[in-house]
């Protein structure tokens, strides 16, 4: 009797939940019928959006490979599937068209579109939340007046639940981020500010250079210390860390500018960063990013203690590596980079080198007309054993690392 007393109470409890589910499901599936934007500016206002555009890599997640500029679709893996980058063209049907100002202020620096529609957090709307009036302004006035491209955005490809937006009300309650992120580096300079901004803010950096929680939180407690990017790890780019591995301000900043510098060659996304967004920084801007980035006093870089590889993986260099890397490492232009310096190797994590040698790396186009070739993957040429040999080699004879990785390390990557 007690049991049938509380049915009909869990009933309504059921029907007042289900309501509430529908509703949100409405809110984040319902059409934008707001009218199309009519949006004027002047050219130097389009020429500040398009730097601040570039500053903040949009095109980066909203362009796909032989696609329209901006007219989404580019596919980002997450741990919890695919989701894809969306149409900023001012597509009436498919983009922002009918996005209004403060439509795109609240979708930029809160991830929610018209209508109250959620956005996954591969959108950094917890690093853009800082962003000034003045860059969206500038954003939004040069997005708007760009073509409209009529492609519709592809369907993210995740599995229940993560496939129901509303859930990111919960996910922004606990971790959504209204706050500067935490400093990594001493400074107070003009150049250190600026830099802080365009680091932290514009540029994204620790979406994907910090460790990630369970729900895909960042973990602010380590901003800037790391984080992985499916194959491979996004490098601690902390002061300390960047000088452990032999960077100086003017190699980080002809880095950013070129993707090349002593200390090797950019690969994987952050080739993506440097080709849409970082080599179009001026001068002075880059001068403050590398300021924040080592701070206003950079520690000394450190000299790599070297010692002398196993002869074992010595042989397998001289006999798959040598060619392009040179047989003392010295690597050759346009063709393949230096091994000595390479930070790279350099990075206690071996993830990023045992990968590209599994795995290979594609030709890659850098700023300049420089360029370097492919890298063929040796993962079928060599055992778990030959492998670890070589990258022990690579570590110790150029690194100053310990030759310690082992065979059960490569094969774990190999199956990864």
């Amino acid at each position: 009797m007690a049991k049938r007393r509380y049915l009909p109470a869990l009933f309504l409890i059921a029907i007042v939940l289900l309501i509430i589910v529908a509703i949100l499901w409405w809110r984040e599936n319902r059409s934008n019928d707001n009218p199309v934007q009519k949006v004027s500016a002047t050219d130097e206002q389009i020429e500040r959006g398009r730097y601040a555009a570039r500053a903040a890599d949009c095109a980066a997640c909203h362009t796909v490979e032989g696609g329209g500029l901006f007219a989404g679709g580019f596919p980002m893996e997450t741990p919890f599937g695919t989701v894809h980058g969306s149409n900023i063209t001012p597509s009436a049907d498919h983009g922002i068209g009918r996005w209004s100002r403060e439509d795109f202020y609240r979708a930029v620096r809160e991830g929610i579109t018209p209508g109250g529609r959620h956005l996954y957090p591969a959108m950094p709307y917890n690093s853009y939340y800082m962003m000034s009036d003045q860059d969206l302004d500038d954003i939004y006035a040069y997005l708007m007046t760009r073509p409209a491209i009529d492609v519709p955005t592809p369907k993210n490809d995740l599995p229940f639940p993560f496939n129901q937006r509303f859930l990111m009300i919960g996910w922004n309650l606990l971790f959504q981020n209204t706050d500067p992120l935490p400093a990594v580096s001493s400074g107070d300079s003009e150049l250190w500010v600026r830099g802080r901004y365009l680091t932290d803010v514009m540029g994204h950096c620790a979406e994907c250079h910090t460790p990630r929680g369970m729900f895909g939180q960042m973990d602010l407690a380590q901003s800037l210390k790391g984080g992985t990017l499916g194959r491979f790890k996004a490098a601690d780019i902390t002061p300390t860390a960047l000088a452990e591995r032999g960077w100086t301000p003017d190699d980080l900043g002809q880095f950013l500018a070129t993707g090349t510098a002593p200390q090797g060659s950019a690969f994987s996304e952050m080739h993506m960063v440097v080709a849409l967004s970082t080599q179009y920084l001026t001068k002075d801007d880059m001068k403050a990013m590398t300021t924040y980035l080592m701070g206003d006093k950079p520690p000394p870089p450190k000299v790599a203690q070297l010692t002398p590889g196993g002869d074992q993986g010595r042989a397998q260099y001289l006999n798959l590596c040598a060619g392009c890397h040179g047989v003392s490492g010295e690597g050759k232009p346009n063709v393949a980079p230096a091994m000595a310096g390479n930070a790279t190797i350099r990075q206690a994590d071996a993830t990023n080198l045992i990968a590209s040698i599994l795995d290979g790396l594609p030709e890659q186009a850098f700023p300049g007309n420089g360029n370097m070739q492919s890298m063929p993957g040796f993962a079928r040429k060599l055992s778990d054993q030959q492998m670890a040999e070589l990258v022990n080699y690579t570590r110790t004879a150029w690194g100053g690392l310990p030759g310690d990785i082992t065979a059960a390390q490569i094969g774990a990557l190999r199956e990864h």
